[in-house]
């Protein structure tokens, strides 16, 4: 059997509202997930489980038993040699852990394993990751409702390399119980998006600024170069701003680059073919 290659890409919290918390200590979310024409690459190859990782971002993400990849694995009862090849940040906000959590049960289920149900143990952002394409992420991960495609607009990931843990931004948010999203329209086009966003939040963003300052650094620098609409991602620190054009994405990009901040040009786009 051929190797199976599945992408993993970048998944964005468009707007996170942090809806409530349940008594188990799980906060309830409601959020707009959409995903990025770039992310890490999942290989799968039959043979005893076993991982390996590599690119860019291997340094900063060790292998061990508690990796998402072999978690994921093992709750598909699936044997498989993986290859990880880590091209976002790691625990940046963008779901790079969850994302690639999925593609390889993505990859299983193409090898003959069945999707194994309750996917939001391995994580909240894994059942969403597991369709990577747009939709609504509510409670604590496990209700994800489709959305129409979204428009192709060119986007500028940045993350300016401070790592912010989850859990304390979770635990230093003042409010668990804010209002859910507005309903979702039709989003047509950058300014429609950027119109609806306006009205939105990211509740975790406050937090994770309060952690590390130079979150709102990225953001100042985002808006600075031109994006229509700029915010963090996520638990953070990993932010997004949206363009009026590839060019323009492109030129903030490297500017961006020069703070020594991790800067990458990409688009909204849904789940890259299988290579």
């Amino acid at each position: 059997m051929p190797p199976v290659i599945e992408a993993a890409p970048a998944k964005l919290n468009l707007a996170l509202h942090v809806t409530g918390r349940r008594a188990d200590g799980y906060h309830l979310l409601d959020s707009l997930v959409a995903f990025a024409g770039v992310g890490d690459v999942v290989t799968l190859e039959p043979g005893p489980l076993s991982l390996r990782i590599e690119g860019p971002f291997a340094p900063g993400l060790p292998v061990g038993d508690d990796n998402l990849c072999l978690r994921a694995a093992r709750l598909a009862g699936g044997k498989a040699s993986i290859i990880l090849t880590k091209n976002l940040p790691v625990a940046s906000g963008i779901g790079g852990g969850s994302a690639d959590a999925a593609a390889v049960l993505r990859g299983l289920a193409r090898m003959g394993h069945a999707l194994p149900p309750g996917t939001e143990r391995l994580g909240a952002d894994v059942p969403v990751c597991l369709t990577s394409t747009p939709a609504r992420m509510q409670g604590v991960g496990e209700i994800v409702t489709p959305l129409p495609p979204l428009p192709t607009i060119p986007l500028v990931l940045v993350n300016p390399g401070v790592a912010v843990p989850t859990p304390q931004v979770f635990a230093a948010m003042d409010r668990r119980d804010n209002p859910a999203l507005p309903p979702v329209p039709h989003l047509a086009s950058l300014a429609d998006l950027a119109s609806w966003l306006a009205g939105t939040r990211n509740d975790l963003e406050p937090a994770a600024l309060s952690i590390a300052p130079p979150i709102g650094q990225v953001l100042d620098a985002l808006r600075a170069s031109g994006a229509a609409f700029a915010r963090m991602s996520g638990s953070g620190a990993t932010c997004f701003g949206l363009y009026d054009s590839a060019g323009r994405a492109r030129i903030a990009a490297t500017a961006l680059k020069q703070h020594g901040w991790w800067a990458v040009a990409t688009e909204l786009a849904p789940l890259p073919a299988p290579r």
